[in-house]
C-alpha cells in the first residue's frame, strides 16, 4: 500500500539515509532468501501455508533473466498494487509504460502457475469496471480499493466479482478478495469480526492485530466460513523491508542509531523504517523465534502470509550505485 508514496520520494528517502552498507551484497537475492526462509520455516508446522509477496517482481528473474526456481517454488502468488489505477494517486491511471513493464513480470508468474492479486486505487464506478475487465482478461484477481489506506469493507457487489459458494481450499481456487488492513472504523475487535463475517469474499488479506493484540485461532474461526457457507482463505499482511514503531517488537528503550539492521525513517510514512533486511538480528524478529512475527501469525491460524515491501531491495541498490 506505500507504493505510491515511496514513488514520489525515493530521492529523498535516499539522500536522508543514515547509513549506506559497507559490505557488498547482492540486495536482491537476498530478499529472495529472505521469503524463501519464511516459507521454510512456515511450512515446516503447516506444509499448506501460503506465501505471497507484494511488489519487487523482478525477484522472479535471476540476474541472467532466467526464472529464479527456487524463490518462485517457494511463493503462491503475487500482490501487485496500482496495476491499471493508483500509481501517482487514488483514481489516477497507471501510465502505459510502467503498466506493461509490470505486467510482463505478472504474466511471468502466471506461466509458472502462480495466481496474480491486483489492488487498484479507485472508488469511481467506470474505473471500478474497467479494474475487473483489464485484470480479468489477464487471468488475474482485481480488488478495487475505495481508499488506499485500506479501511473498508465494501458494501457493493461491484467489489465482489465472481461470488460463489465454493470452499477455497488453495490460492488458485480463489475467484475475488478483500484487501482490509486498517481497522480504525471499528469499535472492537467483536465488531469487526461481525463485518467480516457478513461477507462472501473468498480471501482476506487482513493485519493480525486488531490494536495490538494478535487475532486467535478463536477469532479466526469466527470469520472463516463466507456468509452464503463456503469455506475462505485468512492470509496475514507482513511488512518485512520496514519495521513499524507501533508493532508488537518494537521497544521504546531503542537507540535507532545503534541499531545494526535499521536505517532510514519513511518521511511519508511516520514510524516506518528501511531495514537491512539480511541481518540476523531482523530476520529472527521475523521468523524462528517462539515470538517471531511469523510464529504469531501460525499460532492464530492463518492460512498464508502477505509480505510487503519487498522492493526495498531498491532503496539499497540505489544508495549503493550513488544514485539520488
Amino acid at each position: 500500500m506505500k507504493l505510491f508514496f515511496y514513488i514520489l520520494t525515493f530521492s529523498v528517502f535516499l539522500s536522508c539515509a543514515t547509513s549506506s552498507p559497507k559490505e557488498k551484497i547482492n540486495y536482491r537475492e537476498e530478499m529472495r532468501n529472505f521469503v524463501i526462509e519464511i516459507a521454510k520455516f512456515s511450512r515446516e508446522q503447516d506444509p499448506d501455508f501460503i506465501v505471497i509477496p507484494q511488489n519487487g517482481h523482478e525477484l522472479l528473474l535471476n540476474a541472467d533473466g532466467e526464472i529464479a526456481d527456487e524463490y518462485v517454488s517457494a511463493i503462491d502468488g503475487l500482490g501487485q498494487e496500482s496495476l491499471i489505477f493508483g500509481y501517482y494517486g487514488d483514481n489516477t491511471v497507471t501510465p502505459q509504460d510502467s503498466r506493461e513493464y509490470l505486467l510482463e513480470l505478472l504474466r511471468t508468474a502466471k506461466r509458472e502457475g502462480k495466481t496474480v492479486l491486483v489492488t487498484d486505487y479507485t472508488d469511481e464506478d467506470q474505473k471500478i469496471k474497467r479494474s475487473y475487465e483489464r485484470n480479468t482478461l489477464n487471468g488475474f484477481i482485481s480488488f478495487p480499493a475505495p481508499e488506499r489506506e485500506l479501511t473498508v469493507v465494501p458494501e457493493s457487489t461491484d467489489f465482489i466479482k465472481n461470488e460463489n459458494k465454493n470452499d477455497i481450499k488453495s490460492l488458485s481456487d480463489a475467484k475475488n478478495f478483500l484487501y482490509l488492513l486498517n481497522y480504525e472504523n471499528y469499535e472492537s475487535k467483536e465488531e469487526l469480526l461481525s463485518a467480516l463475517s457478513k461477507t462472501n469474499f473468498d480471501v482476506f488479506i487482513m493485519d493480525a492485530f486488531f490494536w495490538g493484540e494478535p487475532f486467535t485461532k478463536e477469532n479466526l474461526e469466527q470469520i472463516r466460513i463466507k456468509e452464503d457457507g463456503g469455506k475462505r482463505l485468512l492470509i496475514s499482511y507482513m511488512s518485512i523491508g520496514e519495521a513499524e514503531d507501533y508493532r508488537f517488537y518494537w521497544q521504546d528503550e531503542w537507540d535507532k542509531k545503534e541499531l545494526n539492521w535499521i536505517d532510514s525513517e519513511n518521511p511519508n510514512w511516520p514510524g516506518n523504517f528501511k531495514v537491512r533486511y539480511w541481518n540476523d538480528d531482523w530476520k529472527k524478529i521475523i521468523l524462528g523465534e517462539s515470538n517471531s512475527y511469523t510464529q504469531i501469525i501460525l499460532n492464530a491460524g492463518f492460512d498464508g502470509v502477505y509480505l510487503d515491501i519487498i522492493d526495498g531491495f531498491w532503496y539499497f541498490e540505489n544508495i549503493a550505485s550513488g544514485s539520488k
